[in-house]
C-alpha cells in the first residue's frame, strides 16, 4: 500500500518524521515522505499524485488543529481521494488536553483515524487492524 506522510505546517520534528518513514517501510509499505513544514494541501497533491491509499499526517508541536481544520474542505475538493485513509497522529493539542475530547474533534475534521500521544508502533498497529476491518466489511 502506498502512504503519503509528513509533518504538518509550522512543525519541524525531523526526527520524529524519519523514525516514522523508516517504520512504514519496514513494514512494507510504499512511502512517500513530504518531510517537515507541509502544507495541507501539499499533503493531498501528493496523495492524487502518487494515488496513496493512506494519508498520514504527523504533528509534534501541537498546533496540527490549525491545519486540520480544512480537511474536509480539501477532500471534497479532491474527489479522487474518496477511499483513501484520513490519519493523524502526535501531539495533537498545545498545552493539555485528553484523547476523549481531541479524538472526536479531528474525525469531525475528516480524519478517519486520530492517534493523540499514541506510541507510533501502536499507531501502526491500529492503521494495520483498520486496515484489515474495512477490507472485509
Amino acid at each position: 500500500m502506498k502512504v503519503v506522510t509528513g509533518v504538518v505546517g509550522n512543525d519541524i520534528h525531523v526526527v520524529a518524521n524519519r523514525l516514522m518513514d523508516l517504520s512504514l517501510n519496514a513494514r512494507g509499505y510504499e512511502v512517500f515522505n513530504l518531510g517537515v513544514n507541509t502544507y495541507l494541501e501539499e499533503f493531498f497533491d501528493a496523495a492524487v499524485e502518487t494515488g496513496a491509499d493512506i494519508l498520514l499526517i504527523s504533528s509534534l508541536n501541537g498546533e496540527a488543529e490549525g491545519w486540520s481544520r480544512e480537511v474536509k474542505l480539501l477532500k471534497a475538493k479532491y474527489k479522487t481521494l474518496d477511499n483513501i485513509i484520513m490519519m493523524i497522529g502526535g501531539n495533537l493539542t498545545v498545552g493539555s488536553g485528553n484523547a476523549e475530547d481531541i479524538i472526536p474533534r479531528y474525525k469531525n475534521y475528516g480524519f478517519d483515524m486520530v492517534c493523540h500521544q499514541v506510541n507510533l508502533n501502536t499507531g501502526l498497529d491500529m492503521l494495520e487492524a483498520y486496515i484489515k476491518e474495512h477490507k472485509t466489511s
